[in-house]
């Protein structure tokens, strides 16, 4: 069994990364992924060392930042469900906001 899945959307995330920093530096590129993949499996291991931010999303979400990455998950998911993967900059808050159809 996995560890770890990733949401379609999560894994759409990391190749965006990845393609935006190749764009620059590819080497870059591939060590910012290796750091996000460790990252997951030590979150798999370990998913309460993530933080949970109660202006972004509710309880069942926690976040732990690589680099200037967020990587959102679902904590109590067996395997562990990453569901974003966000530079930290952007608005968290509006992209994790459900749409109409979600709700």
């Amino acid at each position: 069994m996995k560890a770890f899945i990733l949401t379609p959307r999560g894994a759409q995330d990391v190749n965006d990364i990845w393609n935006y920093i190749a764009d620059d530096n590819i080497e870059a590129a591939d060590r910012i992924l290796d750091a996000l993949h460790n990252a997951m499996i030590k979150l798999a291991k370990n998913p309460g060392i993530g933080h949970w931010r109660e202006d972004l999303t509710d309880k069942g979400h926690r976040f732990f930042l690589v680099y200037s990455y967020l990587i959102v998950y679902r904590y109590e998911t067996k395997p562990l469900q990453i569901i974003r993967v966000l530079h930290a900059g952007r608005d968290v808050q509006s992209i994790l906001r459900p749409s109409p159809d979600e709700k």
